[in-house]
């Protein structure tokens, strides 16, 4: 039976809380979790997890970790629910740089090869201070260095090189953004790309290394102003594809999220054989609380149908399918879920 999602109340006190929590372990009632924590902000879910670790002496997010079904075991299709729901739960109840630095090393391990766009949105994506924060919490839960791990990758990839030069970008510590850089570095792009015989990546890689990501975002904002088209519509199909091709998804990851965002759930709802299927429960978390509803503007005007929509038509009916659909709207009604 599926969850509906009740309204969260502000005058039910986090102890009650814990205590309908605490008592759905053992009833395995993953109903009850999904209506005890699917719509709590993140302030919310911050007091119930020191609350419920006060009260009982455990992290609900280890719990919710050890409920999931082994990888390799035999899953029907409600254990994999199960463990799917328990899985994206977790990661929801964890702060923001924890749950980074766990997708970061969930990454290096995705299915055999790297999952450079996961570790390409955290570095995009977050501030510097965040990501300083993560680093911290990566070293802390696997005793491994984030950059080294980036820089060890084996076989070389067109993604690392771009992922090592925004690591080190987030060192530069700018405050500000100049709009004279912004059109230098805009020269000088241009001067190393279609200025010239093709993409001369250590030009680029360079300016990518010394810019805060604002900066770079003024700076290809300069490069459209300057030339009249995108920076990555200069770029050529040649002995670096490869290169260019990852260059160009970072860059709208960079410029323009809704589009990228949009475009991953998409691919990931539709699960064809090239795209990121984890990245439903990844993006739904990660954007819940900052973009999600231009996201949903994108996805409808994009592909002609609501986000809610397609992942009802895509997504088998269960605990899970409900969860993430109260991620788009943290809904607080049965009506927004659905049928």
């Amino acid at each position: 039976m599926a969850t509906k999602i009740l309204p969260s109340s502000s005058n039910h006190g986090f102890e009650n809380e814990c205590r309908e929590i605490h008592d759905s372990w053992g009833r395995l009632n993953l109903n009850q979790l999904v209506r005890s924590l699917a719509t709590r902000s993140k302030q919310e879910r911050q007091q119930i997890r020191e609350t419920y670790k006060s009260m009982y002496g455990e992290d609900v997010t280890v719990l919710l970790q050890k409920m999931q079904v082994p990888a390799g075991s035999q899953r029907d299709e409600a254990k994999l629910d199960q463990s799917k729901l328990c899985s994206a739960l977790s990661m929801w109840m964890l702060d923001p740089h924890e749950r980074d630095a766990i997708v970061a090393r969930e990454a290096f391990e995705h299915e055999g090869e790297t999952n450079f766009k996961a570790l390409a949105e955290i570095f995009v994506g977050r501030k510097s201070s965040h990501i300083t924060l993560i680093k911290q919490a990566y070293h802390a839960k696997f005793r491994r260095h984030l950059d080294q791990d980036i820089i060890n990758l084996e076989p070389p990839h067109a993604y690392q090189k771009i992922l090592v030069a925004l690591a080190a970008s987030h060192k530069a510590h700018q405050v500000d953004v100049s709009q004279h850089i912004a059109k230098c570095d805009a020269r000088r792009l241009y001067e190393a790309g279609e200025g010239s015989s093709g993409i001369e990546e250590a030009v680029l890689l360079e300016i990518l290394s010394k810019r805060s990501i604002p900066q770079m975002r003024l700076t290809f904002s300069s490069y459209n102003h300057i030339y009249g088209h995108e920076y990555t519509k200069s770029l050529k199909k040649g002995n670096s594809k490869e290169f260019e091709d990852a260059l160009k998804t970072v860059i709208k990851c960079m410029c323009n999220p809704l589009n990228y965002y949009a475009k991953a759930l998409y691919t990931s709802i539709k699960g064809t054989t090239t795209s990121d299927k984890g990245a439903l429960a990844r993006v739904m978390i990660s954007r819940a609380e900052i973009d999600m509803d231009g996201i949903q503007k994108v996805f409808k005007n994009t592909y002609g149908v609501e986000l809610r929509d397609a992942i009802c038509e895509s997504i088998p009916y269960g605990d899970y399918r409900d969860f993430v659909v109260a991620l788009i709207t943290k809904a607080t009604t049965t009506s927004s879920q659905c049928p």
